[in-house]
């Protein structure tokens, strides 16, 4: 993805003299700062997380029901059914639970819908199936809490549901022997951000009352769901993850074990992205593709054997989803031909793989920065994966679109619809037209934690002193820095063309980095060329040697003293527009300073609106001063930005700057008021 803005959060990696005498590294301590951890205590209190973190699983809405239900069922013998969902969460949330009734000594089934032809979510179908099989109580994970008529269904067979989920709920709940779920407005849980394995594992921890029994027994499981279903990894979601993270490294269960020696992760450091990108993909791909049972029984095996042959079938999955997944993206880009968009894409084809089209719709909304939609036709019918792009609100979208589909569900990053053949053309031109009256909410911006501006933050030392951070993921982001103004000296393609191997010079020093899924072509960059770079610092193993590597989620020209040829007026060719709320934003922090500021350029953002970039705080002054509410001074290099009293009522639509860069064609406004 080529990013319209870099938000950078620290443009100077300035450490805490008190974290420092602590003994955190100095990048470190950049990073903890910036992200609000200025103290020792304050860093101490988010990285030393210990079991104290772990909320009473009786705060849950309805656990003592869904405890006493099942202990009852234990102690009869009743014959139970676990009823999952097929991704990463609900099949740990399916093992973990059978797993644990079994050793109990309870006849225990486990159901988890077909992807590709049961669809989400408990279906009566399946229930009639476990009634057939003498199944008495049914408990569902990670699903279930919209099951209001299905629940009704199971309660007339004679047959009791306890439903265990994390997903939001609507007015009505089914009427089970128990709904346990966070989310559920009468719920008084410290935390409504557990996976459904976390609701799960509360289960355990209520049924044994040895929260930490069920801990050790099951934390790699309860890691795995909670990473992969993108849970914020702070509080309590940071505790159990960071112990499943040291028992997949010591003593995971054989499953587990044999997936970590097939991706050659085995004997090694363990983190959270190893998880998201290497274990879940792999777990996932048995979903996907309607073989869910493959990963039901790699984390059931007992048998290292067993395990082995299990972890071997679900890598060779995760290739043929790999294969199909390539498939549809080369007929994706043949469809859209050699035009980059610049709107939604809405893409229709026969045959596509129901459970894959999601995956090609992220990559097509993140090489393009656009929306994408992929829809899979079947006669008159198609169902769609939707995923956003520049924070752009899908569900908003799709609601004020909803008169072409037969339904549609999800969030504002990522939904699923339903629409009819003939309805496809109408819905994508009112998709466009509704894109491009909110063009300025789709805006792909790339969050940086601050600018490697001196050249001993990253040592070996330094990036290994990173890890501890970990786990990183949603809520605790990996660190993402930048480097400004370095040296392309290297540009090397590697993996059969498909990603490039790149060297950078900064401060003297040489930086070995990787970029995936890029060309130089694609990037616009040559060798001798002086590049801005943002990156994951991270440590590559080569050998038995360690070394700092740079991953790279961006590469451009440098731009040189940007900040300043802004406020000169030279106005780059892909400035982005700001956003109303980066007006507001800048207005008030002006406000808040007596209506006047005065600062080296490149210090506007970091010390007037440090939410902002500088490129942001800069165009912002521009169409404040276009529109005679700012005036704007330049002397010794320092410019002065002074609010004008009495200046009128102005708005932002009377600003020639503003149209011309919401248009992208800021540099043309700029050249013609240089010779106007």
């Amino acid at each position: 993805m080529m990013y319209s803005r870099w938000k950078i959060a620290g443009q100077r990696a300035e450490a805490p003299e008190a974290l420092l005498r602590a003994g955190y590294s100095p990048l470190l301590a950049a990073v903890l700062a910036v992200r609000g951890y200025a103290t020792p205590e304050a860093a101490r209190q988010f990285l030393d997380v210990d079991e104290r973190l772990l909320g009473d699983p009786l705060m849950l809405a309805d656990m003592p029901q869904a405890v006493m239900r099942l202990t009852r069922a234990i102690a009869a013998g009743e014959h139970i059914a676990v009823y999952g969902d097929y991704d990463v969460d609900g099949i740990t949330s399916t093992c973990m639970l059978t797993d644990y009734l079994r050793r109990r000594g309870v006849k225990c089934d486990w159901y988890i819908p077909d992807r590709l032809e049961e669809g989400y979510g408990v279906n009566s179908a399946a229930i009639d199936t476990l009634k057939a099989r003498g199944v008495t109580l049914i408990v569902t994970v990670d699903c279930g809490v919209t099951t209001v008529e299905e629940a009704a269904y199971a309660s007339g067979l004679g047959v009791d549901m306890i439903i265990t989920d994390h997903h939001e709920c609507r007015d009505a709940l089914p009427d089970a022997i128990a709904v346990v779920d966070p989310k559920r407005p009468d719920c008084l849980y410290p935390s409504h951000d557990l996976a459904g394995v976390g609701v799960a594992f509360k289960l355990l921890c209520a049924l044994e009352g040895d929260a930490g029994t069920i801990l050790d027994r099951y934390a790699d499981l309860v890691a795995v769901g909670t990473v992969a279903d993108v849970m914020p990894l702070v509080g309590e979601n940071r505790y159990i993850v960071q112990r499943g993270l040291e028992k997949l490294e010591s003593a995971p269960r054989p499953g587990l074990r044999a997936l970590l020696e097939e991706v050659g992760l085995a004997g090694k450091r363990v983190t959270a992205t190893n998880i998201g990108f290497t274990l879940a993909p792999r777990l996932n791909a048995s979903g996907r593709l309607g073989q869910v049972e493959s990963a039901m029984h790699l984390l059931l095996s007992d048998s290292a054997r067993e395990a082995a042959g299990c972890a071997a079938d679900l890598c060779q999955l995760n290739r043929d989803r790999q294969d199909l997944e390539a498939e549809i993206w080369q007929q994706a880009q043949e469809m859209l031909g050699h035009t980059a968009p610049d709107a939604p894409i809405v893409l229709a084809r026969e045959a596509w793989h129901q459970g894959v089209i999601g995956i090609a719709a992220s990559r097509l909304a993140e090489a393009f920065s656009v929306p994408a939609i992929m829809i899979c036709l079947d006669g008159d019918k198609g169902k769609g994966s939707c995923r956003s792009c520049g924070g752009f609100n899908l569900f908003t979208a799709l609601s004020e679109c909803s008169q072409y589909l037969e339904g549609f569900g999800g969030h504002a990053l990522a939904a699923g619809l339903t629409i009819r053949r003939e309805n496809i053309a109408a819905f994508r031109t009112a998709f466009t037209d509704y894109y491009r009256s909110h063009a300025e909410e789709c805006v792909s911006t790339l969050e940086i934690d601050l600018c490697a501006d001196s050249p001993g933050l990253l040592t070996l030392q330094c990036v290994e002193d990173l890890e501890r951070l970990e786990p990183c993921g949603t809520g605790n982001p990996r660190p993402r820095l930048c480097l400004m103004g370095a040296i392309l000296t290297d540009l090397t393609p590697i993996g059969g063309g498909r990603h490039l191997r790149v060297r950078l010079e900064k401060f003297g020093e040489q930086y070995e980095a990787v970029f995936f899924h890029q060309t130089a072509e694609s990037l616009g960059v040559r060798t001798g060329d002086c590049v801005d770079a943002a990156f994951f610092p991270q440590i590559n193993e080569f050998r038995q040697k360690r070394s700092v590597q740079l991953l790279l989620s961006d590469l451009r020209q440098h731009r040189p003293d940007a900040a300043a040829a802004i406020l000169r007026g030279e106005i780059p060719e892909d400035a982005p527009a700001p956003a109303r709320s980066d007006f507001e934003s800048l207005w008030r922090a002006l406000s808040a300073r007596g209506g006047e500021f005065a600062a080296a350029p490149e210090r506007f953002c970091a010390e007037l609106c440090p939410a902002l970039t500088e490129e942001t705080v800069c165009l912002c002054i521009k169409v404040f001063e276009e529109l005679g509410l700012v005036s704007l001074r330049e002397q010794r290099g320092r410019w002065t930005a002074r609010c004008i009293p009495d200046a009128g009522r102005r708005t932002l639509g009377d600003s020639a700057l503003l149209r011309a860069l919401e248009r992208g064609e800021g540099d043309a406004y700029a050249e013609r008021n240089d010779h106007g």
